[in-house]
């Protein structure tokens, strides 16, 4: 899922890092070699 706006905060469900976006320029996030899931914003 690639970022669409700053705000958004995604989950790595391997690891369990999480992260928020602070500027978005669309692309998409990866953790662990898997893309990050969406979990507000």
């Amino acid at each position: 899922m690639n970022v669409k706006k700053a705000g958004e905060n995604y989950r790595c469900n391997i690891c369990g890092n999480e992260v928020t976006v602070t500027k978005a320029g669309g692309g998409e996030l990866v953790c662990c070699g898997e893309p990050m899931e969406k979990i507000s914003g």
